[in-house]
């Protein structure tokens, strides 16, 4: 699995040009099954120019300003001379190119910059759905020399978990008002996030936002984190840029922090392994489905158990007896 793959310029992806990184992802994001070998023989030959960035997942409530926070806090990192990429996690996006991202309008003045680029979610049907098609333009942007990849999650639901964890940082935006909020959110988000950053904290709402700030952070303390780092919560306006850069500073300090137990290598390995495991769990999947023993079997199999005539571990124990795989 060492060939090019045809029509991908690798050079110029490593060259960090937009064009041949936009044609690699377009690949990546195919559902053919040609392209799926072409892609994996393109990522496994850029495989040792990935790994140099920092991942950094961002997701907030309705309403939260996150688009203008991505988009100030991605300037504020351009200015410093880092080059930065922004994909998305939409898992409710049917669509190729259906996520609000694609509307560059949304972060016109970071899509006008030669050191950012932003790419929408793409469809999610494929094997390892939208997740998949992430981690994949991930590692080819990676490739192409941005060094802060930013993930955003536009739908809700399953998506900050799956955004949690192909990231090595996970930012939670949340709004002035505390209480309302706190139980807005379920607590199980609060549980992934590295930080809880208090967006809109300017005019009239800075005051409530003071206050907000102290009642998460009262709410974290409680909260079992995985790692040592114990979150901080921060507070910032985006549209006046204020406080950006105090977020950028405590991503620099969790990493800091990482560095002597390498935290963010082990972390990235166990995503790796999991996520691994579940492209195994689904393209099992997929072969039993399409084994014309089982297609024909399955029918039936599926009456039996509805009307509790077998088990259903009697059943799927039967569908890969069918299909050899027991």
């Amino acid at each position: 699995m060492t060939s090019k793959p045809r029509g991908i310029d690798v050079a110029g992806i490593l060259a960090g040009q937009r064009r041949a990184l936009a044609k690699a992802i377009t690949l990546v994001e195919s559902q053919r099954e040609d392209d799926r070998e072409s892609s994996q023989r393109l990522l496994n030959s850029l495989l040792p120019q990935t790994g140099n960035s920092i991942r950094i997942g961002i997701t907030g409530v309705p309403g939260v300003g996150k688009s203008t926070f991505i988009e100030a806090f991605g300037l504020h990192l351009v200015r410093q001379g880092h080059r930065v990429a922004v994909l998305a996690v939409d898992p409710s996006s049917p669509l190729a190119g259906g996520s609000i991202l694609g509307d560059k309008t949304r972060m016109e003045a970071l899509s006008r910059e030669d050191n950012a680029y932003i790419r929408p979610s793409p469809a999610g049907s494929a094997l390892g759905g939208v997740a998949l098609k992430t981690r994949e333009s991930m590692l080819l942007c990676e490739a192409a020399g941005y060094d802060v990849i930013i993930v955003e999650t536009v739908g809700v639901g399953q998506s900050e978990h799956q955004v949690a964890g192909m990231v090595d940082f996970f930012l939670l935006l949340m709004l002035p008002g505390g209480g309302d909020e706190l139980q807005g959110i379920k607590k199980g988000i609060l549980e992934l996030a590295d930080t809880i950053v208090i967006n809109k904290a300017d005019g009239d709402s800075a005051a409530t936002a003071r206050m907000t700030r102290q009642h998460y952070a009262s709410a974290m303390s409680l909260l079992k984190h995985p790692t040592s780092w114990q979150p901080k919560v921060l507070s910032c306006s985006a549209l006046n840029n204020e406080g950006v850069d105090d977020i950028w500073t405590l991503i620099n300090e969790f990493r800091t922090q990482a560095e002597p137990y390498q935290g963010i290598e082990k972390k990235r390995s166990h995503q790796n392994l999991a996520w691994m495991q579940q492209l195994v769990d689904e393209l099992l999947r997929m072969g039993l489905s399409r084994h014309s023993g089982v297609r024909a079997a399955l029918p039936d199999l599926e009456q039996q158990v509805q009307n509790s005539v077998i088990t259903p571990l009697a059943a799927a124990m039967e569908v890969m007896r069918i299909s050899q795989l027991s």
